[in-house]
């Protein structure tokens, strides 16, 4: 008897980077891939672009900034499949390109909100389901442009956010020690997308590859790291 699909659940998922990663877990096979949508219809639209490949997934409607819509999306998860075994923490936000100097505070709190505090508030809802199926994967998708390590001066507050989320990702990762769950964060470099512009220098393929990577690791995997082509970077 083959074993269960796993469940994955992808935030952001009716476009770019959120929509490629299904793309990649739905070819893998083994998968039964959600994808997470503020509006229901693009998030159907998706699906059936999924659907002309001959691959198969779901949507669902997710708001990651509405607290209710997040643990009735949870809920319905565990209604249609009974588990949630991934999260992709792909939604996201970048709502200025200038100095954090002048950076309006209402902005930055909104940044933060989606970027940061609505990615914990999935992972906390899921944690518990991925604890009791032995088996748990966590991917936020980060940016090397929040990477300490080399910070230089522009785009502060996405920048800030997204070192913030990788703060989140070291600190779920320690909390959760040597549990089957696995947190990572990843950066998918300047990709192609609505975000990233037409000018950018990565296919979304390649983006992605890495986020699909820690949303599939095997048991002796990684935790706790900040990854950029597979490959572990420097906080």
């Amino acid at each position: 008897m083959s074993p269960s699909p796993k469940v994955a659940l992808i935030s952001g998922g009716n476009r770019g980077l959120g929509l490629e990663t299904g793309r990649q877990l739905a070819t893998l096979g083994g998968y039964t891939v959600i994808l997470g949508s503020r509006d229901q219809a693009l998030g159907d639209a998706a699906c059936a672009r999924l659907a002309q490949a001959g691959l198969t997934a779901e949507t669902l409607q997710l708001d990651v900034t509405d607290p209710a819509m997040v643990q009735a999306a949870i809920g319905e998860i565990l209604h249609r499949h009974g588990a949630l075994h991934v999260l992709v923490n792909n939604a996201g936000i970048r709502l200025e390109m200038g100095s954090l100097l002048d950076t309006d505070p209402a902005l930055m709190r909104e940044m933060f909100e989606v970027n940061v505090v609505a990615q914990l508030r999935l992972a906390q809802l899921a944690v518990p389901h991925m604890q009791r199926a032995g088996y748990g994967r966590i991917v936020n998708v980060s940016s090397l442009l929040g990477q300490m390590s080399t910070m230089g001066a522009g785009q502060g507050a996405y920048k800030v956010s997204k070192a913030s989320l990788n703060a989140v990702t070291a600190a779920l990762a320690a909390e959760l020690g040597l549990s089957p769950i696995k947190v990572n964060s990843a950066s998918p470099g300047w990709t192609r997308t609505d975000m990233g512009g037409a000018s950018a220098t990565r296919s979304v393929t390649q983006g992605a590859d890495t986020i699909s990577w820690l949303a599939t690791l095997p048991d002796d995997g990684p935790t706790g790291g900040f990854y950029h082509d597979r490959k572990l970077v420097v906080w």
